[in-house]
């Protein structure tokens, strides 16, 4: 390939990295402009990953690198829809790659889910991981019981961030507004509810065994509802996973009746939501009890409530397409087929194949892509078309305030100096976030 090529990523978080980091490596003198809507990279390590789960986060330090080597340029608080578009973006780059994850919340599809005190797990997890459009959503926590619906982490981490105290979370960044709110909360009951049994949990066992090392949760297990015995069928590794989740909630099962602990976190399976009640503010969860048959929870014909002040779903999520995007509506996923869109258009990521598996998922993934990329490129035409200068001129035109590497880099600065020997405090407002970006131009 004769001239270099020009890559633009929609989405600057994991698997955005990633893609970069492999093809900035093979394929020598590529041009990689990383755009992202948000002023800050870095995704679902910022935003998703839980404030006290700092060794996860880590991983930004790797992704540092990439957005600082030569030939890769991060334009930060650029929208595509606001400030160019998807077809100016495809006229500009030779390739084109859409990592834009999964933001948007599954609904629930039953009665009283608009309910005032009924939340989405992506909005709540949004307003206490401070991204910017998820800061007024000031959840309310002031009654005694909350119900969490699924099974898998997300719903772990908003439980277990409620039962910490104040001293246990001083070592995470989780955002000031959040914190004060869950310190004020008067929480006594929080209900974790599966629809299938605890070996279909999608939690994993490190997470798990968190609860027992809260100092002021008593975490509680009907130990009627744990199987004896692994069924045979199902696959090894899961196997493994599901046998070690069977052996932490045994645990927790063991441990009785609750003591003087202010706070219970109560594990309820083979549960499904029927309704939300209450008169225009949640007060009740409806439930029915439910059956595994061929791998789907089925009605068990006896329902159930439980009170619930605050319930928050966290039942998976959908991507967020803009205009012109191709898009598969019913799955909630960019349309592909293995990793192609169209053209010169690819995809990675959870935007590609739904919000399954953590970091390291998203990296085995944007790795085969940028092979395909890598691929298709051999087989065609050298870079031929303008690159980011073409795109610098639309956005200076529109008046766009884009955030480059060095502008992160002031924010980054910023925010680990309000932490105060925490991690860091974010930022949480647009202009408060570009205000610090160019904190040494002023």
């Amino acid at each position: 390939m004769s001239a270099p090529v020009n890559v633009a990523i929609v989405g600057a978080g994991p698997s955005g990295c990633y893609v970069a980091d492999a093809l900035g490596r093979k394929l020598p003198g590529a041009r990689i402009d990383i755009f992202d809507r948000l002023p800050t990279p870095f995704g679902l390590v910022r935003g998703g990953v839980a404030p006290d789960h700092q060794g996860t986060k880590n991983i930004s330090r790797q992704f540092e690198r990439t957005l600082g080597k030569d030939g890769v340029r991060f334009l930060g608080n650029v929208a595509v829809g606001r400030d160019t578009s998807y077809e100016e973006l495809k006229a500009a780059y030779d390739v084109l790659v859409i990592t834009i994850g999964a933001l948007d919340d599954r609904r629930l599809g039953i009665p009283g889910e608009n309910l005032d005190g009924v939340y989405g797990s992506g909005r709540f997890v949004a307003w206490y991981n401070g991204i910017p459009d998820g800061r007024d959503l000031e959840p309310k926590l002031d009654g005694k019981s909350v119900a969490i619906i699924g099974n898998g982490n997300v719903a772990l981490d908003i439980a277990r961030l409620l039962g910490k105290t104040p001293d246990e979370l001083a070592t995470s960044d989780l955002c000031a507004h959040a914190r004060a709110a869950f310190a004020a909360a008067q929480v006594e009951d929080i209900w974790l509810i599966g629809r299938r049994g605890p070996l279909d949990a999608s939690f994993t066992t490190a997470e798990l065994a968190e609860f027992g090392e809260l100092s002021r949760v008593a975490t509680l297990v009907d130990a009627t509802a744990l199987p004896d015995t692994i069924p045979d069928g199902m696959a090894d590794e899961r196997k493994k996973i599901a046998a070690r989740n069977l052996e932490v909630l045994r645990g927790y099962a063991a441990r009785g009746d609750p003591d003087d602990r202010p706070l219970r976190v109560h594990f309820v399976f083979n549960a499904a939501p029927l309704a939300i009640q209450g008169e225009g503010r949640a007060s009740e969860l409806l439930l029915e009890k439910t059956r595994v048959e061929h791998g789907d929870a089925v009605s068990g014909g006896e329902s159930f409530s439980i009170p619930a002040d605050t319930v928050i779903s966290a039942i998976g999520y959908r991507s967020t397409p803009f205009p012109d995007l191709p898009f598969d509506a019913t799955r909630g996923v960019v349309a592909n087929s293995e990793g192609r869109v169209e053209a010169g258009v690819y995809t990675a990521g959870w935007c590609k194949r739904g919000p399954q598996g953590v970091v390291p998922a998203n990296r085995a993934d944007a790795l085969a892509v940028a092979d395909l990329i890598i691929a298709d490129l051999a087989g065609g035409q050298p870079g031929c078309k303008p690159g980011g200068a073409q795109i610098d001129s639309l956005l200076a035109q529109r008046g766009a305030r884009p955030v480059d590497f060095a502008g992160w880099q002031n924010i980054n600065a910023a925010e680990v100096a309000a932490g105060q020997g925490r991690p860091r405090e974010k930022l949480v407002r647009i202009e408060e976030l570009l205000a610090a970006a160019n904190f040494a131009q002023r």
